[in-house]
């Protein structure tokens, strides 16, 4: 009853919308705040949520009429920007999801100005970058979901392999949120092993495993349309991390300045999260050929940047 924690979702399509109802199941935070430009949509999901309150909790659910409502929130989650439709890369997202960054991000932050922000919408990395140099907050504050969807689909598809828990598989997609995404094979581990040293372990299965991992998004969204169910879980873990200061580690994306020898900007690297957002960057000894693909993945976006 005492639960004075706020979280707003900032833009209510089907990944934001998912990703309140995800956190209002949990029923651990104070209140949810809904900000979408059609008041009227989030009006009805809202009463939609709280017709099952008498099954689930305490969490309030508001509607809010402007950014000024969205004053004092712990986290927002900045899921607003046109969806990845069948055929288009996240890439082809840039520009109408920049403007839509820029209308909103200011005056949500001079209602907000403490809040930890989650960049959600695509291409993550390049609104993560330019949601940062917009801000001129303190580095990490304002961070993007970046691979954590991406590192949950591969070692999805490892244990499919390996006959072992995705629990325990420890290995990560870094990168871009993207194509020029690429797999840590020379950390990964699995209940401490190097996967490397794993029986029955062979470069191509790993490598097909990312593959899927990779191109996942595109065989769901050809299939339905978008993805929404696993972002709003991935969304519920770094906003529940950041709310219990859990110092969890999550591939999330972070401008980089001199990280892995770049600067300038902003892909996804293991990170330590807790109140602030990101507060510590892991550096991981990459392999050789790791380095060349971070460097791919650094070009790629800088391009768009």
């Amino acid at each position: 009853m005492g639960n004075k924690t706020k979280v707003s979702v900032v833009g209510c399509g089907r990944v934001g919308i998912t990703a309140a109802y995800t956190m209002y199941l949990k029923n651990n935070i104070g209140e949810i705040f809904l900000y979408d430009r059609d008041k009227e949509k989030i009006a009805a999901e809202r009463l939609d949520f709280l017709h099952s309150l008498s099954f689930l909790g305490t969490t309030k659910v508001k509607v809010a009429d402007s950014p000024e409502d969205l004053k004092d929130s712990d986290v927002i989650v900045h899921a607003a920007g046109a969806a990845q439709a069948p055929g288009e890369t996240r890439l082809d997202l840039v520009k109408k999801n920049t403007e839509i960054l820029k209308s909103t991000l200011p005056e949500i932050l001079s209602h907000s100005p403490n809040s930890t922000i989650i960049i959600v919408a695509n291409p993550v990395d390049i609104l993560t970058y330019k949601a940062y140099k917009l801000a001129k907050v303190k580095r990490g504050k304002i961070f993007g979901s970046g691979t954590t969807l991406d590192t949950a689909r591969f070692r999805y598809y490892l244990s499919e392999s390996l006959k072992v828990s995705p629990i325990n598989i420890h290995g990560y997609i870094l990168g871009e949120h993207g194509d020029s995404s690429f797999p840590t094979v020379s950390t990964a581990n699995v209940g401490g092993e190097l996967i490397e040293a794993l029986k029955g372990y062979s470069k191509d299965m790993v490598m097909e495993a990312y593959k899927k991992a990779r191109d996942a998004a595109y065989e769901i969204i050809a299939g339905k349309g978008a993805t929404y169910y696993s972002i709003a879980v991935v969304v519920d873990q770094l906003v529940q991390t950041c709310l219990n200061d859990s110092k969890r580690i999550f591939p999330v994306s972070v401008p980089l300045e001199g990280e892995y020898g770049f600067n300038e900007v902003s892909l996804s690297v293991p990170c330590v999260l807790g109140k602030d957002g990101v507060e510590k960057i892991i550096e991981l000894g990459l392999s050789d050929e790791e380095k060349k693909m971070m460097k791919k993945s650094v070009e790629t976006l800088k391009k768009f940047i």
